[in-house]
């Protein structure tokens, strides 16, 4: 049985035990980290971008299956060419939850939902929000600034993204960006949402599939280890520093071109520091929590320190201390 002090609707909505989603990360949420995430009470996520054809995809569904009876979530990026095929995909084999993100969900959450699987949507600012309410989510993944990866140019903060979409919406909203600890869950709840959603914390975990520098870069971050690159190209990624960063933000300084920055990033960077460890010339998408994190755990114990710190947090609260 999940905590009575942080059960919220978000857990009766998905059938988890604790409001606790991993986030969907490209090459690193995959089935092993994501049915220990569900297994621990949580809700796991398989992220559809590192597949490029439905039967891979479909593998790694059957795969999580095999390790958790439990629920776990596709995250689809809509505006990936091979959305279709991803959502299809994860109907067919009976998913319960998909997770949509860099797009509008309008034309994907009524057949998601037909379909059988509860439809979550992530976005940047209240006015999405409105937007992925109003197309018929379940519920709604507010991700501040502070996050990982791909970000919105609104570059809003999770302390005041959080309560904002949960004013704009009556489903229940979901936290993200800047969360890697019971401190983190116990502030989200406070903010008004039911629950978070984290990527970094769950790389640095045992069953965290990604190469071992990368984990140790993570850990040895420090509170000012990340930086926004390609802001001149609309959609800004967070990352680890690291010299690939320095370059990017060189060449974004000199006023190149769309064009001669997209040439220079070419393909595969991500893949590269994160399943070949190469942490110069690789993309380390990383969220401002690094420097919180000090060492690897387990899934079970990332999630059980949480819902623990957070009991007694909010156990203090109601007391007035």
């Amino acid at each position: 049985m999940g905590s009575q002090l942080i059960h919220t609707r978000l857990c009766d909505l998905l059938g988890i035990e604790y409001p606790i989603i991993e986030g969907g990360m490209v090459w690193i949420s995959e089935a092993i980290l994501a049915a220990a995430v569900s297994n621990a009470g949580g809700l796991g996520q398989i992220a559809a971008g590192s597949f490029f054809n439905a039967d891979d995809l479909r593998k790694e569904i059957r795969k999580a299956k095999d390790l958790t009876g439990k629920p776990f979530s596709i995250n689809v990026p809509l505006l990936n060419p091979g959305a279709d095929w991803m959502i299809e995909t994860a109907l067919e084999e009976k998913v319960k939850v998909i997770t949509t993100s860099a797009g509008s969900p309008s034309r994907f959450a009524r057949k998601i939902k037909e379909g059988g699987a509860r439809v979550l949507h992530v976005v940047p600012s209240a006015r999405l929000a409105r937007k992925a309410d109003a197309a018929g989510v379940d519920a709604i993944v507010a991700e501040g600034i502070e996050a990982g990866g791909h970000d919105s140019p609104d570059e809003i903060t999770s302390l005041v993204l959080i309560p904002q979409v949960a004013d704009a919406v009556k489903v229940p909203v979901v936290a993200a960006g800047g969360i890697a600890d019971a401190r983190g869950l116990a502030a989200a709840l406070a903010l008004g949402a039911s629950g978070v959603q984290m990527g970094t914390r769950f790389v640095v975990t045992r069953e965290c599939q990604v190469h071992p520098n990368f984990k140790r870069a993570i850990i040895e971050a420090q509170d000012n280890g990340t930086v926004l690159t390609a802001r001149s190209l609309g959609h800004p990624v967070r990352v680890l520093k690291n010299s690939l960063a320095e370059k990017i933000l060189e060449l974004e300084r000199k006023g190149v071109s769309e064009a001669e920055l997209f040439d220079f990033i070419g393909p595969g960077r991500t893949r590269k520091a994160a399943l070949e460890g190469d942490l110069v010339e690789g993309s380390m998408m990383s969220g401002q929590i690094a420097g919180m994190i000090q060492e690897e755990k387990s899934v079970k114990e990332v999630i059980q320190e949480m819902v623990r710190g957070a009991e007694e947090i909010i156990k203090k609260l109601n007391q007035g201390n």
